[in-house]
């Protein structure tokens, strides 16, 4: 997910995990996911017992990103502690997505907000994150964290039902339906079909959407598809059939590519290229990596030995590099993996976490919607999604699926 505000997704124990997965080798590939586990584990026991949102930027004091605890990141962490062999850790997590559901100051219709205030979650309404303002004399919220990306929405959904299958316990799979009940009023039925994005901005009026988004589509159809087989309730699959469809439909055969979405009409492809956009669909699709093996390492998107956000390049995108490494990894080119999953590691601060970009400023050549003169940009900070990708390409452990393999 972008990073989309002002300013701009125990070690004992974590060894568990090399075990979880019978698929795994010894390859060095996977040689030190304890240690990464291990940072994972350490940031949930840290925090006061109970429900708990991480920091998406646990280094960051001041402006937007302070204490901001992004949806999507939190839900990747999630699932990379549940791969981490930490169902109980991750489930800290899955119980603050649950609160924010049923405590929302505003809203009770199944949606969850982009971000949250990081640390426990207390008694009342669930906190959202903010910032006092100098030049305005005042605290303010940032649009974007407070408004519903339907691709964040299915990171949750997701999540949940990680922690469902992980843990036996219904309540997450019962918040799953939820949040798949409120997308699905965003599915569009003019051509090229899909769901629109979400709503942006406060309530009682956010702004809605309008366009569509190939990496939104890819996680909604994993997210369907998955609430189909927790449920065994078929009418998900048509959900899942029409998010599929969407993404089938940006597929530009002579680029070998996908687009990137379409523009604000919803029809008319944006044709900009951006990573998650063609590593996303080849994990959470059936046969989307065969069927689309062109898009697997594009090298508009490569910066010489590592991968950038976008075609903007100009840097190291550390979560994206991570996932073209479990993609490679799970399409069998280990070797090639490798040494991606070396750039990831480069990457690493001393205290375990990752940095989000190998850059100060990582651009994704798209522009804030908060403020359309400042560009959107990845930094060179310790960053939540880095490192939970992080674990989850060491163990090589497929998000969209629960499993060490593609669909």
């Amino acid at each position: 997910m972008l990073l989309s505000c002002t300013l701009h997704r125990n070690v004992i124990m974590a060894v568990v995990a090399l075990t979880c997965l019978p698929s795994l080798t010894s390859r060095t590939f996977a040689a030190d996911a304890p240690s990464v586990c291990g940072y994972l584990s350490k940031a949930i026991d840290s925090q006061p017992a109970g429900p708990v949102f991480l920091p998406s930027y646990p280094t960051v004091n001041s402006g937007p990103l302070q204490g901001a605890a992004f949806l999507y990141d939190n839900a990747v962490a999630a699932i990379a502690l549940v791969a981490c062999g930490q169902p109980q850790r991750a489930a800290r997590i899955g119980d603050a997505i649950l609160a924010a559901l049923d405590r929302d100051r505003y809203w009770h219709d199944g949606r969850l907000r982009n971000g949250y205030l990081a640390g426990p979650i207390g008694p009342g309404p669930i906190k959202l994150a903010g910032w006092w303002d100098a030049k305005q004399n005042m605290w303010v919220e940032d649009r974007y964290q407070v408004g519903s990306d339907n691709g964040n929405m299915a990171w949750a959904i997701l999540a949940l039902l990680t922690l469902d299958r992980a843990t036996g316990d219904h309540r997450y799979l019962n918040g799953a339906v939820r949040i798949g009940g409120w997308i699905k009023q965003w599915r569009s039925k003019g051509k090229p079909g899909g769901f629109t994005g979400g709503t942006f901005a406060h309530e009682p009026m956010p702004v809605v959407e309008t366009w569509k988004s190939t990496e939104h589509n890819t996680d909604l159809a994993a997210a369907f598809t998955g609430l189909a087989r927790a449920t065994g309730e078929k009418t998900w699959l048509v959900d899942a059939s029409a998010a599929q469809k969407f993404v089938r439909a940006m597929w530009r055969p002579r680029c070998g590519c996908f687009a990137v979405g379409t523009t604000e009409d919803g029809k008319a492809r944006n044709l900009y290229l951006a990573l998650d956009a063609q590593t996303w669909p080849l994990l959470a699709i059936p046969g989307a990596a065969t069927r689309y093996k062109a898009a697997m390492a594009k090298h508009a998107l490569r910066d010489r030995e590592e991968f950038a956000y976008s075609e903007a390049k100009e840097g190291l995108w550390t979560e994206g590099t991570a996932q073209v490494a479990l993609l490679l990894e799970l399409s069998g080119h280990q070797d090639e993996a490798d040494k991606f999953m070396k750039a990831v590691d480069s990457m690493r601060a001393q205290d375990g976490s990752y940095y989000a970009a190998s850059t100060a400023e990582l651009p994704t050549g798209f522009m804030l919607e908060t403020d359309p003169t400042q560009p959107r940009q990845y930094f060179h900070i310790a960053h939540l999604a880095a490192v939970s990708w992080a674990a989850i390409a060491k163990l090589r452990y497929n998000p969209f699926t629960n499993e060490s393999a593609l669909p």
